[in-house]
Order: C-alpha cells, then structure tokens, then sequence
C-alpha cells in the first residue's frame, strides 16, 4: 500500500473499477488524469476492453469519449477474481445499486479502500448493513456523492458556512433531466428492478447538499409523478427544519431532452445563483446594491475532485471527511421520507 511519513506516496494507488457503464468510464478518466492513481484493472461481466480500448458512452452531463487504457490493465469479468489479486489498492464500484451492498461489504473484508457511486445502496437498512462493515474494516469507504466537490457547489458550502452574505433565507434546488436510456423498456429496471427512479438515483443529489449545508431536516413534504410501474420520475420536497430557512428541491426524469442543474439562494445580503445552462457564467452573485457579478467555477468537475480527494485521503492514511458512510446512510433516510410522504400525501417526520 502507499505510504510515505512526508504525505507523498511511494508509489501510485492500483485502482480497480468495477462496472463500465457511463459512470464507470467517467471514473477511469479521472483516474487516468490523476499520476497519484494507476488504472489497474477494470471490471464488468459484458463491457471489456478491446485492445486496450473502451468505447466512450453517453451521459447526463457530457459524453465520455473512448478510453485507451493502454496494455498492461487487467479484466476481469467477475468481482471474485479481481478480489483475489493483491496489487488492487483501491476498488471503485459503479455497477446497478443492487449489487453495490454485496460488493462492496466483499471488497471492504478483503482489506480494499472503496469508492461507491451513488446511492451506497437501495435502502436505508442495506447502506446502514456496509456502514457497519466499513468501521471495522482495513480499508477507508466512502460514497461517491460528487456534488459535494462540484465547482461552485463545494463554493456555496463554504459561503454558507461562513456566513459570507448572511444567513440563508431560503433555497431552491433543481435537477432535471430526460429518461435515462437504461430506465427504458426492455432494460433491468424495465425487468421489474425497483430502483426508485429519479427520486433515488437523480434527486438524491440534492437532498444530500441539503443535508450537507442545513443539516438533517426535521420533516419532508413531498409531491411527484410516479409511472405505471411505480418509478417516481418526478419529486418535489418542501424540506423542514426548526429554525433553518424555507428549502426545496426538484428532481425529475420527465425533461423531454437533455440535462440541468440549478440552484438559488436568497441570503440576508446577496442572491446566489448557478444555471449549468450557462456555461462558464454559471454562478452569479447579486449582492445588495452592487452589479451582479460572475463567480468563475474553475477546477476539475466532481467526479475528478472526489476521486482526487479519495486517492489523497488514502494515501495520506487519513479518514475522509468532506463525505462519509454515513452520510451515504443519511441521504437513504431522506430520501426514504421523501417517498412515503409522495405515496401517502402527507407530512414525514424524521
């Protein structure tokens, strides 16, 4: 394992990434950008390399392009086998969220760190059974929850921490985007998986910043549209809390094309808003009685700044704290609340 009393690391982490969908190859570009990460080895039953080469896949924020892992990266086509091979150091799960408890509570007894996309598992209960797992392992764990590290997200926790322009009056979140391909028909969640829809694998984004800004909320009040197979694909939350401001958030599948994300903040001396819609002027600052201003979101998007952060914390042998375990268990509670009271009309307490 890499380690070095200096905080360098002697050598780079072998990762393993498991699953090749959208999320997996946007994972081993990040990877591949990062010289304190080796691609070590990828994972998945179907999707393999060809000659060292995985074609790219479209997503909701970009499409990834074609990825030249190069010779020298093993495959593999079944968890097992790669948990066998002692060089992988990190493991970076981005398969279907039914799989993700199995796997990940396997990769954790077998001494790896690991990386888990979003969400950490279809319920609360599952999420709490890898938590538990997690404290008595060797290895770290922690959920992918990007938005955390997003430009101009992780911006916005900082402000509202410090009270940069006041406290926040109120909030407004949206997530919005088309039905994703693997959600149609003839998919595995067209063949009776009940993966939540948008509210568990879209929105949950959101009611994790939430969490992350104002702490858990006291009640949740939900609205939405669920599809003749019970996917909620459309989520509106009134979120409480007891002295904290007016909060919502919008999540949806329903978006006839396309992908965006937003938020407004109206704070005690500024208004703060981000449009992904509007490019590299996507968060202005309106403060009282100045001009409205651009603030520029430079850096790596999330999923680089996450997977940069993991790699770091681990090679420094530290704990991650920006997200944790059981923050990944926390947003499940949530998001939980959210759709009993969208299917039951009424007000949850949590």
């Amino acid at each position: 394992m890499p380690n070095s009393s200096s905080g360098k690391t002697a050598r780079p982490l072998n990762v393993a990434v498991v699953g090749l969908g959208f999320m997996g190859v946007t994972h081993l570009r990040a990877y591949l950008e990062n010289p304190a990460a080796r691609v070590a080895a990828v994972c998945d039953p179907m999707r393999l390399p060809v000659n060292g080469i995985i074609p790219g896949i479209a997503g909701n924020i970009k499409s990834t392009g074609d990825i030249h892992l190069g010779a020298g990266v093993k495959t593999f086509s079944k968890l097992e086998a790669l948990l066998a091979d002692p060089e992988i150091d990190l493991v970076d799960i981005c398969t279907p969220t039914p799989m993700h408890p199995a796997q990940v509570i396997a990769a954790l007894r077998a001494g790896r760190h690991v990386l888990c996309e979003k969400p950490l598992a279809r319920t609360s209960a599952a999420a709490r059974e890898i938590a538990a797992v997690a404290e008595s392992s060797l290895g770290i764990l922690m959920p992918a929850m990007c938005m955390r590290f997003w430009p101009g997200w992780a911006w916005l926790k900082q402000v509202v921490a410090e009270k940069t322009f006041g406290s926040v009056l109120a909030a407004r979140f949206r997530r919005v985007s088309e039905l994703p391909a693997w959600s149609r028909p003839g998919t595995y969640t067209g063949a009776g998986s009940d993966l939540g829809g948008a509210l568990f694998d879209l929105h949950i984004h959101d009611t994790d910043f939430v969490n992350y800004l104002f702490g858990r909320p006291r009640t949740v009040f939900s609205s939405g549209v669920v599809e003749a197979g019970g996917s909620i694909n459309h989520v509106v939350t009134q979120y409480g809390f007891a002295d904290g401001p007016a909060v919502y958030a919008e999540g949806s599948w329903l978006l006839t094309q396309g992908f965006n994300m937003t938020y407004t903040l109206h704070c005690e001396r500024a208004t703060l808003d981000f449009d992904l819609m509007r490019g590299a002027g996507a968060l202005i600052v309106s403060e009282t009685s100045k001009p409205p201003r651009t603030v520029p979101c430079a850096g790596p998007d999330g999923y680089g700044a996450e997977t940069r952060y993991f790699v770091d914390c681990i090679a420094g042998h530290r704990p991650c704290s920006v997200v944790t375990a059981r923050d990944g268990v926390t947003a499940l509670e949530i998001c939980e609340a959210e759709e009993t009271s969208l299917r039951t009309r009424s007000l949850v307490k949590l």
